[in-house]
């Protein structure tokens, strides 16, 4: 595969052969606990194809050098790649200019940017801030800090008991102190999409900016910044089969150019002296010191990996999963799917009679099973559900429908075994 994202331009593949593309994932042919590995925790971190595992050896064999320092050709070469892989985020999320993308840790940090710096340079007492009661805890926090310190409101739109979004409660909250609306494009706890598009409108028509966190929707579907309209958008690139440590924020040129910088450093300035000193031009102004070099190059193969299957192949892939997956977990006696919304991404969160959700997490484990239990990083939606916690097998582009009957049986024995 890595052979295929050397050319200059990736040609989709032409049809979705799901046991190819496992080939391509060397950590699926391992053993667990004696039995083949089934991964269903994408949600909290996916794994990687070997093009991004090749993209990173290949930059620390051949490349390494810092970037937009060094005049030799260490530094060039490793400066060509790193600012090739901006253009091909620019081109996965069709962005309007490839300033618009600004590298940043993950989603987590991509927020707390735009909280720091729109933020604080936006907000004032009194103002308000809404998001949504399904928000994972980085669309909570940041914000939170920042109402603390302005003295300012965040307003929170609720949800129905099926996980969506109460659209016209939703609209109600928008006025003229909110100053800002940040919003998940799909819950990591939930599944639930949410219509991006409409928010937009809602909120546009108030002059009000809009952020998106990307962080589940990017690896599952098309995104498409400028359809969308969205003023932020905010993705993981370790969500997205990429490395960890690495993530990205879209913003409007306009907006990202009046607002100050979050870190101070290298590469972010033009100049200076004791005196002053005046910023570097976008998007250098929020990329202080030395990036995450190989981080980066390996994201933008993670990408041309992801345009390479096909984005749409992926997000039906998933849904026919995800369909199969509902109807045999939801004809298992005892046990209660936590989000059901109609609008919904491979996310499959549940809990079992009598059963805690670690205890399930365990025994699943011990069948080689890999999925995720707890709050998910989003303990506001377990108490919207009155539960503490859930079990979450979530989809990737490499599961199979024999691995949710494995799920399935796992899940069957839980019960005989706890009763």
């Amino acid at each position: 595969m890595s052979t295929v994202l050397k050319t200059p331009e990736v040609q989709a593949a032409t049809t979705y052969d799901v046991q190819k593309v496992r080939e391509d994932f060397p950590i699926l042919r391992q053993m667990v606990h004696g039995k083949p590995l089934v991964y269903l925790d994408n949600a909290a971190t996916t794994q990687k194809p070997q093009a991004v595992i090749n993209a990173l050896v290949d930059y620390y064999q051949h490349d390494n050098s810092n970037v937009h320092r060094g005049v030799h050709l260490l530094s060039e070469r490793a400066t060509e790649a790193y600012e090739k892989a901006r253009v091909s985020v620019q081109k996965f999320l069709n962005a309007a200019d490839h300033r618009e993308i600004i590298f940043v840790r993950g989603t987590t940090e991509a927020i707390n940017l735009v909280a720091q710096t729109y933020g604080r340079k936006n907000v004032g007492e009194g103002d308000e801030i809404v998001i949504t009661a399904m928000e994972h805890h980085s669309n909570i926090v940041p914000w939170q800090m920042l109402c603390e310190e302005k003295r300012s409101v965040l307003r929170v739109a609720p949800i129905n008991d099926s996980g969506e979004l109460l659209m016209d409660d939703f609209a109600k909250l928008l006025g003229p102190k909110t100053k800002i609306v940040a919003v998940p494009h799909l819950s990591n706890a939930l599944g639930t999409i949410n219509p991006i598009r409409e928010i937009v409108r809602l909120a546009h028509a108030q002059n009000i900016p809009v952020l998106v966190d990307g962080a589940q929707a990017a690896p599952r579907m098309a995104v498409d910044v400028q359809e969308l309209d969205c003023d932020f958008y905010a993705i993981s690139g370790h969500k997205l089969y990429g490395p960890t440590g690495i993530g990205v924020l879209y913003g409007k040129t306009k907006l990202l150019e009046a607002m100050p910088p979050y870190q101070g450093g290298g590469d972010m300035i033009a100049s200076v002296t004791f005196e002053k000193t005046l910023y570097n031009r976008l998007p250098y102004k929020f990329e202080a010191g030395t990036p995450d070099i190989a981080g980066v190059i390996a994201l933008g193969a993670a990408v041309e990996y992801l345009e390479y299957l096909g984005l749409a192949k992926i997000e039906q892939h998933e849904h026919d999963l995800l369909a199969y997956a509902t109807e045999k977990v939801s004809a298992i006696p005892g046990v209660k799917l936590i989000g059901t919304a109609k609008n919904k991404a491979g996310v499959l969160s549940f809990v079992m009679d009598g059963v805690h959700p670690h205890d399930i997490g365990t025994i699943l484990d011990h069948e080689g099973i890999a999925i995720r239990t707890g709050h998910h990083c989003a303990q506001p939606v377990m108490q919207r559900f009155g539960i503490p916690a859930t079990a979450r097998a979530s989809f990737g582009l490499y599961n199979t429908k024999e691995e949710i009957d494995v799920l399935i049986a796992g899940i069957k024995k839980v019960s005989e075994v706890m009763g």
